[in-house]
């Protein structure tokens, strides 16, 4: 399930399994507590936090979503993003002086390893570009891949903070993006899902016709 939450819009996804008892939130971008509710209308209980990268718009839901919970969640991050989390991903910078970031993160992510969700198995990519630790999960057997800031319908993460990198960015795409299969569904950070066939064949960034 998704949820359009907070200043920038970002989209957090409560994601369980149908008939199971866990479920996990990736992003939690900033009404924690309304996740939570969704997950106990659900029957579910949050094991885990998954986070693609660490700016603040995709953790400001943390903290609310620990302290509504009935013990502490372990939060995932690639160790590349911690001094941008310790950073308060950036709050600051958007006028934000008071922000709580939540429980730090204690679950390491690594390139290639596989988170598992009931009979789900996801697989970690790491992508910088938007950020260092940037990271994909991907859900190969659901067609699914919650692709953070990395790449929007018609559009593609931002390069341009602490951390970015155009090149790097570009090359994420290519070697973690366009290598799969046309129908896999892109679940992105802002805006509206897609799929790697539209993306590959519309998005300006990738024709190149984004800057003629």
């Amino acid at each position: 399930m998704r949820f359009v939450q907070g200043p920038a819009q970002t989209n957090a996804y409560l994601v369980g399994e149908r008939g199971g008892e866990q479920a996990v939130v990736i992003d939690p971008a900033w009404d924690g507590r309304a996740i939570q509710e969704e997950a106990g209308r659900r029957g579910w209980r949050i094991s885990d936090i998954w986070l693609t990268h660490a700016h603040f718009d995709h953790f400001g839901g943390a903290a609310a979503l620990a302290d509504s919970s009935q013990g502490l969640i372990p939060v995932a991050l690639h160790p590349a993003d911690q001094p941008l989390w310790r950073a308060l991903g950036g709050a600051a910078f958007f006028g934000l002086e008071t922000f709580d970031p939540g429980p730090e993160p204690t679950i390491p992510l690594e390139h290639e390893m596989r988170l598992r969700l009931g009979e789900h198995s996801f697989v970690v990519r790491h992508t910088p570009g938007h950020s260092p630790g940037h990271v994909i999960f991907i859900e190969e057997q659901a067609g699914v891949a919650f692709c953070g800031d990395l790449i929007f319908q018609s559009g593609i993460g931002r390069f341009d903070l602490p951390g970015g990198d155009e090149d790097l960015l570009m090359k994420s795409i290519q070697d973690h993006v366009l290598v799969l299969g046309d129908a896999m569904r892109l679940l992105p950070g802002h805006g509206p899902e897609t799929t790697v066939g539209a993306e590959r064949r519309t998005n300006p960034f990738l024709t190149g016709t984004a800057w003629e």
